[in-house]
């Protein structure tokens, strides 16, 4: 790993010990700053990432009036992103946040990087000062600068003021390119770690490790699979929120009435008997003998409130579907989170994989390894029924809720039929299939219920958040 030493001088901003600290840290942490200063071949480009960093993250930057030359063209550079008529209300986002301000320096110096290596294309003489500065800086290894090498920071920064009166635009338009990546990320990031609420998000993105944080949102600029799977899951994340939501104050069929003694669902007629003292008392007495009237419960409540098992068909015919398929799961393994329910997740095609998740929680690793993977291949139905099955005789997962989600069609034999669903009646748990495209005949023969669906975006989909 590179390490980055920075002093007291090298910085054109007003920072603080705690500021140097709190950088040398988080550079320690990003490979993406460690890369970008590896490749940039400007002089001072290292020290600029830092003032890039204490801009976006400290309450009140300021630049110094004077600075070293060898910091001449790196106050420049920071003149021109701190005057931006909209940096300030970016900062909004990156202040005191060491996440979203150590993407922001990233993506800052990316795009400063390309822009100065556009104006290096343009300008021989401004490219061959940068290679003297880089070769007097190699021999002089005492330290100390002479009057030659100050002259050509002089230079070099005269040049650069003169791109920025010619190309000051291109630089303003890439500047602005950053500001809207790290939005970006901010947002796909927590859509991957938290709830669908942003106070949610927060609380959640908070409980994970400042590394780990950091190690996801560069997987998230550089894999883009990760990064729609991240949008999917925010998607569905939000649907899975409202479906929870509305299944407390929906779930009664009006259409129904029954006996019971469950104070949410009695008729108001019951109410008035309550509230009336002449006939309160027989109210109470028929309440506590579970015969007072009530709407019935839609449905018939197949699904409780068991852990959640996930059959996920990742054959080749749903590749396309691939990144909507995790962002589902991902939806799905929220509500257990949310719940506290265990999740196991079953993804399958002419062979399974499975992994379970206590309690629904997921690591960033984990996180990263299934939007990143894929199966391929056929399919078949008995091996991941079989590996329900196991998981489900495990005390932790009895009397599950498994949805099982496919688009194809394969061959279940009448012996294994025989035992799933007799399992089904002793361990007292229920599957729900979600078929995509054409109904499938050997679904039905293990499912509790099953619907049909156009993909992960169909309503019919969404009953799944509602088990």
């Amino acid at each position: 790993m590179i390490k980055f030493s920075r002093y007291k001088d090298e910085s054109v901003l007003n920072t603080d010990s705690f500021d140097k600290r709190r950088f040398n840290s988080l550079y320690d942490m990003s490979k993406g700053m460690q890369q970008l200063a590896e490749k940039a071949d400007m002089p001072g480009f290292k020290q600029l990432l830092g003032d890039i960093w204490a801009g976006l993250y400290k309450m009140n930057p300021v630049l110094k009036e004077e600075v070293p030359e060898k910091l001449l063209q790196n106050k420049t550079i920071m003149e021109r992103i701190m005057n931006d008529e909209n940096f300030e209300d970016h900062r909004i986002h990156t202040k005191l946040d060491d996440l979203i301000a150590a993407v922001g320096t990233v993506k800052f110096g990316e795009e400063t990087h390309e822009w100065i290596k556009e104006q290096k294309q343009q300008n021989e003489e401004m490219q061959k000062l940068m290679e003297e500065i880089q070769k007097m800086q190699q021999d002089n290894h005492n330290g100390k600068y002479d009057e030659n090498i100050n002259q050509a920071f002089s230079e070099l920064n005269q040049h650069l003021q003169g791109a920025f009166t010619t190309n000051g635009r291109s630089f303003g338009q890439a500047m602005a390119k950053a500001m809207q990546q790290t939005n970006n990320i901010k947002n796909s990031v927590k859509s991957l770690l938290g709830g669908a609420s942003t106070g949610n998000q927060d609380a959640e993105l908070k409980k994970v490790p400042l590394r780990d944080q950091i190690k996801l949102v560069e997987t998230l600029s550089n894999d883009m699979r990760v990064k729609k799977v991240s949008e999917w899951a925010g998607r569905m994340k939000m649907i899975a929120r409202k479906k929870q939501k509305s299944k407390h104050t929906e779930s009664i069929d009006r259409s129904g009435v029954t006996l019971g003694n469950s104070v949410e669902r009695l008729l108001p007629v019951e109410l008035g008997m309550y509230m009336n003292p002449k006939t309160k008392l027989d109210f109470m007495r028929r309440f506590v003998e579970g015969e007072t009237l009530q709407y019935e419960q839609k449905g018939n409540e197949a699904l409780g409130k068991g852990p959640i098992i996930l059959c996920l068909d990742q054959s080749g015919s749903m590749d396309h579907l691939d990144m909507q398929s995790k962002g589902f799961a991902l939806a799905l393994m929220s509500i257990a989170k949310r719940q506290k329910r265990d999740f196991c997740l079953i993804r399958f095609s002419v062979q399974t994989k499975i992994k379970e998740y206590p309690k629904g929680k997921i690591t960033i690793d984990d996180m990263v390894a299934l939007a990143a993977e894929f199966l391929g291949g056929g399919t078949n139905f008995e091996r991941p029924l079989k590996q329900a099955l196991t998981t489900i005789n495990k005390s932790r997962f009895e009397k599950a809720d498994v949805v099982f989600i496919t688009d194809g069609e394969a061959n279940v034999s009448d012996s294994f039929l025989g035992k799933f669903n007799k399992a089904k009646k002793e361990k007292k748990f229920n599957v729900l299939s979600l078929v995509i495209g054409s109904p499938r005949t050997s679904v039905e023969s293990f499912s509790d219920k099953v619907v049909n669906i156009r993909n992960f975006e169909d309503e019919g989909a969404f009953e799944a958040f509602e088990i």
